[in-house]
C-alpha cells in the first residue's frame, strides 16, 4: 500500500503548487471567473489522474496476491502414517485416554514370560503371511524361525556393531539399510534406538524392543524374535555374521510399526533417518542443486547430520548397474564430507570430497576417479589419508569428488539432528548443534482447517505461528539467517493398525512488521494484500514437507495447512536455525474482549470499552423494566423465582412467534445493520436496553397491558425501509424442529447465573440472562447470512469475538467437535450453549483469579462442584 500513498503524495504536492501559482496570478488581476474555470478543469484532471494512479497501484498490490497460487503434487509412492495406538510412549505416564492393557510394555511382557517359562509370541504382529505382505500372498512357503532355530549360537551383537553389519535381503528397503548404516556411526544415537537390555543370554524369553521417534514422541516397539526364512536362511535384512541378529530384529520392529514388511518398500532414507533420530529432514534434486550445496553438506557434517543419496531407477531393470559401478534405484549412505588438501605438479589447493557406502557391503563400488586404488590418491598426503580413515577394502565404501557426485547421483537427503541428539562430549569436540523450536497443532473441519492460500476466505483460520530471528549466521556475508521449516502430519488418533493415508500438506511464510505483531491472529485482510516471502516447494501427500530458507533477521508468520479446506488432521511444526530463534503461536489470549459495535455501542459510564460481555441494564427508572418485573412476577409465581422448566417455557414461547422487533434490532439477511441509527431503534439513550427487552418479551406481551408500556404498538407502526419483519428463520427452522430449547441449554443458563445453586433464578438474574440471550441472538443473526438458523463453523471465532469472547484454536477446535455438525455448521441453540459455557467457565476462573494474574487454584472438591453444576 505504500506505493499507493506515495502516488497521492506526489499528486497532492503538484496540485498545491498549481493552486498557489494560480491564486497569485489570477487573484492579483481580479480574473476570478478565469480562476474558477481553471480550478474546475484542474480539479477534474486531478480526480482522473488520482483515480488512474490508485487503480494502477492497487492492481500492483492486489495482483501479486491474486496470482500467488499454490500447486498440488502427488507423491511417487503412496505411504501410510503408522499407528502407534498399542505402543508405549517413553516418558509418558499411563492415563485414562487409552486402556493400559492395550499398550505393550516390554518389562511387563518379559516378566510374565520369565515367570511362566514361555517364549513370547506377539499377537499384534503374528508369524503369518499378513505380517509379510498386505497386497498378495507370498510366492513360496515362508517359515518363521527363532534365531536358535537358524544357528547354534545366536548373538545380538558379534564383536560390537558397525555399518558393515547391515546387509540387504530380498526386500526392496535399501533406504532403510542406508539409514541403519548411518545410525551405527554414532553410539549415542544407536543405543537410543537399540536399547542395551536386548540380549540372547541372561533373561532371554524371545522378546526384544526398539525405540523409534514418531510424531514428536519416542515410542517403544516390542516384538518377538520369530523371523521370516526360506530354506533356513534369513529372507530380509541380515548381518555379515550368520549368528548376529540385531539388524534383522531392528527391521522386524520397523516393519511392525508400518504394519508389514511389504510396507517398507518404496520409502525414503529421510523417513528412516528421522524415525531413528527425531531430526528434521530435507532433500535436494542434484540437477537443480543450490550453489552452496557442499557448504550445506559440510555444515550438516559438523552437526552430525545423517545423509544419504540415490540414483534414479531404471524403469526396465531392477537395480541396474551403471558403467561406473553405481547401482540405479539404490540408496547410498554418505559417511563423510571433507575438504581435502591436494598437491599436484601444477597446483596446490583444496578439493571437496564425499565418502559413500553401498548397503550391499560388497564389491559393487564406484570405479571412477578417487575410487579404491585410484591414481588420484597419490596427490593426497599420508597425514590427510590417516585423518579421513582411508582404506581400500572391497566393502562397498568409496570416495568420489563432489563434482562427480553431482554428475552421477540424482538426489541427496539430509537428516539434521535435534539439539538433544548431541552429547556434551561431541559438542566439546567441535560438533555444532541446531537451535530448535517445535509446536503441535490440529486442523479441525470448519474451524481451523482452512486449506491453502488458494482459498483466501478460510486460509486465515489455519493455525498461525510467529518465528523471530535475531542474529544472522556466523560467516554469512549477506547477514541472513538459515532456517529449516518442517511440517509433519501425525496419526496418534488412528484406531487402525494399518495406519492412515497422508494428507496433502504444505506451508507459507510471511514477513511481519512490528505493527503486525500486535494482531493475533492475522485476519483475512492481511493475506489478501501480502505475498509470502517463502513457502514449501509444493503441497504434497507425504508424511513431512520441509525446506531450507535464508531470511533477513526479523519476525515471520508461518501458516501450515492442508491443500484443500476441511481436511482434518494433527501436525507437528518444527523450525531449525543456526542461531537462536523464538517461536510462539499467533493466537488469541483466552478471556473477555470488546463486544461488536454492531451488537452494542455502549461505552460504559467511564468510557471503557474493555468490559465483560453483558450489555448494561437500562436505568432503574425505566418504565420498561418495571413492566418486565411485573411480567416476571406473573410467570414466576409467589416465590418470585423461575426454574429451568419455566425458563424453557418463556424462551420457547418468546422465540416461537414472528418477533416483530427482530427486524428492527437484528437482520439475519444482511440488508440492515444491527442497531441502526433510526429513531425507532433507540429509547432514551441508554444503549438500546429497552429494545432488547421488547425483542424478547414482545411476543407474549401482545394483548396485555404491558404492550403499550413496552411501546409495541408504536414500534409496529414504524417500518423503516429495507427492514425485514417476516417470520424469524431461527425460530421457524431451529426451534420448531427441535421442540424449542433443549433442557440442557436451559439448565446451563440457570446454572450460569445461579450463584446460590438453588436451581432457580430471581428477577435480577433473569433480567441479566435475557440481556445475554438477546446479545447472543443478535450475534448469531449477524453470521447467519442465509437466515437458515445455522452459521458456518468457520465463522465461530468471529461470532464469539463479536459477543465479547476471545478464544484460542485449541478451545475452538474443542467447541467444533462438541457442538458442530457434519456439514460444517453450528445451529442456533448450539451456539447459545457455546456462549453459556464460555461465559460460565470464564466467570468461574475470574472469581478465583482475584489478583488478575491469569492463574487460579482449585481443590478437587471445588473444581468438581463448580463444573458439574454448570
Amino acid at each position: 500500500m505504500a506505493n499507493i500513498y506515495g502516488v497521492f503524495d506526489c499528486l497532492f504536492v503538484e496540485v498545491v503548487f498549481c493552486l498557489t501559482t494560480c491564486l497569485y496570478r489570477y487573484g492579483r488581476t481580479g480574473k476570478m471567473d478565469a480562476l474558477k474555470g481553471f480550478l474546475k478543469q484542474t480539479g477534474q484532471e486531478f480526480l482522473n489522474e488520482a483515480g488512474k494512479a490508485f487503480t494502477d497501484a492497487a492492481k500492483d498490490v492486489v495482483g501479486n496476491v491474486i496470482n500467488e497460487m499454490f500447486v498440488k503434487k502427488e507423491a511417487e509412492t503412496k505411504r501410510f502414517l503408522p499407528s502407534i495406538k498399542n505402543m508405549r510412549v517413553l516418558g509418558e505416564r499411563a492415563s485414562g485416554l487409552r486402556p493400559h492393557g492395550d499398550v505393550q510394555d516390554y518389562s511387563i511382557i518379559k516378566s510374565q514370560c520369565l515367570s511362566t517359562g514361555s517364549l513370547f509370541e506377539d499377537p499384534l504382529f503374528p508369524a503369518t503371511d499378513e505380517s509379510l505382505m498386505f497386497s498378495r500372498r507370498p510366492d513360496r512357503n515362508i517359515e518363521w524361525l527363532r534365531p536358535s532355530e537358524i544357528c547354534d549360537d545366536p548373538q545380538f551383537f558379534v564383536e560390537g556393531y558397525s555399518r558393515f553389519d547391515v546387509q540387504q535381503g530380498e526386500l526392496g528397503d535399501c533406504w532403510l539399510l542406508a539409514a541403519a548404516a548411518n545410525l551405527t556411526q554414532d553410539s549415542n544415537l544407536f543405543f537410543r534406538v537399540v536399547p542395551f537390555d536386548n540380549s540372547f543370554e541372561d533373561g532371554y524369553c524371545g522378546t526384544f524392543h526398539f525405540c523409534f521417534w514418531q510424531y514428536g514422541k519416542w515410542i517403544d516397539v516390542v516384538i518377538d524374535d520369530r523371523l521370516p526364512t526360506y530354506h533356513g536362511e534369513l529372507l530380509y535384512m541380515h548381518s555379515t555374521e550368520k549368528n548376529e541378529f540385531w539388524s534383522a530384529l531392528l527391521e522386524k520392529a520397523y516393519a511392525k510399526l508400518h504394519g508389514s514388511y511389504e510396507a517398507l518398500k518404496g520409502g525414503t532414507t529421510c523417513e528412516a533417518m528421522e524415525d531413528f533420530t527425531g531430526g528434521v529432514t530435507e532433500w535436494y534434486e542434484l540437477k537443480e542443486a543450490p550453489p552452496n550445496l557442499f557448504n550445506i553438506l559440510s555444515k550438516g557434517s559438523e552437526r552430525n547430520s545423517m545423509m544419504g543419496c540415490s540414483i534414479e531407477a531404471d524403469p526396465y531393470v531392477t537395480e541396474a548397474e551403471t558403467p561406473q559401478g553405481l547401482i540405479r534405484g539404490h540408496a547410498y549412505s554418505i559417511t563423510k564430507v571433507a575438504l581435502m588438501d591436494i598437491v599436484t605438479p601444477r597446483t596446490t589447493g583444496k578439493i571437496p570430497m564425499i565418502r559413500l557406502r553401498n548397503p550391499w557391503g560388497n564389491e559393487a563400488e564406484w570405479n571412477g576417479p578417487w575410487s579404491d586404488q585410484s591414481p588420484e590418491w597419490r596427490y593426497i598426503s599420508e597425514s590427510v589419508k590417516m585423518d579421513i580413515g582411508l582404506t581400500f577394502d572391497r566393502d562397498g565404501e568409496f570416495w568420489m569428488s563432489f563434482q562427480d557426485f553431482l554428475n552421477h547421483f540424482d538426489r541427496v537427503e539430509i537428516c539434521n539432528l535435534s539439539p538433544d541428539s548431541l552429547t556434551e562430549e561431541q559438542q566439546n569436540s567441535g560438533k555444532r548443534k541446531w537451535e530448535m523450536s517445535v509446536f503441535e497443532g490440529e486442523w479441525t473441519s470448519g474451524v481451523t482447517a482452512g486449506g491453502c492460500r488458494n482459498f483466501l476466505d478460510t486460509f486465515w483460520s489455519n493455525p498461525q505461528y510467529i518465528v523471530s530471528l535475531e542474529d544472522p549466521d556466523e560467516e554469512d556475508d549477506d547477514g541472513k539467517c538459515t532456517i529449516i521449516c518442517a511440517l509433519m502430519q501425525k496419526n496418534r488418533r488412528s484406531k487402525r493398525n494399518m495406519g492412515m493415508e497422508c494428507l496433502t500438506i504444505g506451508f507459507a511464510i510471511y514477513h511481519l512488521t512490528e505493527r503486525d505483531m500486535y494482531t493475533k491472529p492475522q485476519p483475512v485482510s492481511f493475506f489478501k494484500y501480502r505475498a509470502s516471502v517463502a513457502r514449501s516447494p509444493h503441497f504434497i501427500n507425504t508424511r513431512e514437507v520441509s525446506a531450507r530458507f535464508k531470511l533477513p533477521p526479523g519476525h515471520y508468520l508461518i501458516v501450515p495447512s492442508t491443500f484443500d479446506p476441511n481436511e482434518e488432521g494433527e501436525f507437528l511444526i518444527r523450525v531449525f536455525s543456526e542461531t537462536k530463534n523464538h517461536m510462539e503461536e499467533n493466537d488469541d489470549h483466552v478471556g473477555y474482549g470488546d463486544v461488536d459495535d454492531r451488537v452494542s455501542n455502549y461505552d460504559g459510564e467511564d468510557g471503557n470499552h474493555d468490559v465483560t460481555p453483558s450489555i448494561p441494564m437500562p436505568k432503574p427508572v425505566d418504565p420498561q423494566r418495571a413492566a418486565l418485573e411485573r411480567l416476571f412476577r406473573d410467570i414466576a409465581g409467589p416465590d418470585m423465582e423461575v426454574d429451568w422448566v419455566e425458563l424453557k417455557r418463556i424462551l420457547d414461547h418468546s422465540m416461537r412467534d414472528d418477533l416483530p422487533r427482530a427486524g428492527s434490532v437484528m437482520n439475519g439477511i444482511g440488508q440492515q445493520s444491527v442497531y441502526t441509527t433510526n429513531a425507532a431503534m433507540t429509547d432514551d439513550g441508554g444503549g438500546g436496553g429497552g429494545n432488547l427487552f421488547a425483542l424478547l418479551c414482545g411476543p407474549f406481551c401482545k394483548g396485555t397491558p404491558f404492550e403499550e408500556v413496552l411501546g409495541l404498538n408504536e414500534q409496529n407502526q414504524q417500518q423503516p425501509g429495507g427492514i425485514i419483519t417476516n417470520e424469524n428463520p431461527i425460530t421457524s427452522q431451529v426451534l420448531y424442529e427441535s421442540g424449542g430449547f433443549s433442557k440442557d441449554v436451559c439448565r446451563s443458563m440457570v446454572a450460569m447465573l445461579d450463584a446460590d445453586q438453588s436451581g432457580k433464578l430471581g428477577f435480577e438474574e433473569f433480567e441479566a440472562l435475557l440481556t445475554d440471550i438477546a446479545k447472543w441472538k443478535a450475534v448469531f443473526k449477524l453470521y447467519d447470512k442465509e437466515g437458515s438458523g445455522r452459521m458456518q463453523a468457520f465463522e465461530l471465532r468471529q461470532a464469539l469475538n463479536s459477543a465479547g469472547y476471545r478464544l484460542n484454536n485449541r478451545i475452538l477446535n474443542a467447541l467444533a467437535h462438541r457442538y458442530g455438525s457434519r456439514d460444517g455448521t453450528i445451529a442456533f441453540d448450539d451456539f447459545i450453549m457455546c456462549a453459556v459455557k464460555i461465559k460460565t467457565y470464564i466467570d468461574i476462573f475470574k472469581e478465583r483469579d482475584t489478583e488478575g494474574t491469569n492463574k487460579a487454584t482449585f481443590t478437587m472438591d471445588d473444581w468438581i462442584e463448580k463444573t458439574i453444576y454448570s
